[in-house]
């Protein structure tokens, strides 16, 4: 059985912008190995439409760059929308009975599927579906944004720390 894994970067103050700031090169190696190591992605329109940029060569990339888009390209995606009438290369559309569809995926799926996006990762809090919340926290404050948690959550219990850099903690939290 699969778990399903919210995982992203977030500011001190508990917003995810991929424009404000980056992981540092231990850190995006650490994101090339878990994409690597996942049984998929799950994602909702908007950050499916972000991670896109992963399909398309870019000639600025550097040799890292290339290995996660690689790996990204390889990994089974299941986007979430009712806008979307097609996904890319390697993925999936879910636009209805998004329960009985991630209930399936964990169901027949052995490793971890990491859902990205804060909407659709509260959807999955809301049915009881979610098995870790990842946070990755940066040494900014951004001050506006989406934030990590798009809604209330269970109570967590904290069951790792670990620490990326000289920067950059990942603390790791199941529903208690």
């Amino acid at each position: 059985m699969a778990k399903l894994v919210f995982a992203l970067n977030q500011s001190l103050d508990g917003y995810v912008d991929h424009t404000a700031f980056a992981p540092d090169p231990l850190l995006f190696r650490h994101f090339i190995e878990d994409i690597s190591s996942l049984a998929g992605c799950l994602y909702g329109r908007r950050m499916y439409e972000v991670m896109r940029y992963w399909d398309e060569e870019h000639p600025e990339w550097d040799e890292e760059r290339r290995e996660y888009a690689i790996a990204w390209r390889k990994q089974p995606k299941w986007v979430v929308s009712r806008t979307l009438t097609s996904v890319g290369p390697n993925a999936t559309l879910i636009s209805d009975d998004l329960e009985t569809a991630v209930r399936g995926l964990k169901d027949r799926l052995d490793g971890e599927i990491e859902v990205a996006g804060p909407e659709l990762a509260q959807g999955m809090t809301e049915l009881g579906l979610v098995d870790e919340y990842r946070l990755y926290i940066h040494p900014y404050v951004v001050g506006h944004g989406k934030p990590f948690f798009a809604g209330p959550r269970p109570p967590l219990r904290l069951v790792a720390s670990d620490r990326f850099g000289a920067d950059v903690i990942r603390l790791t939290y199941v529903p208690a």
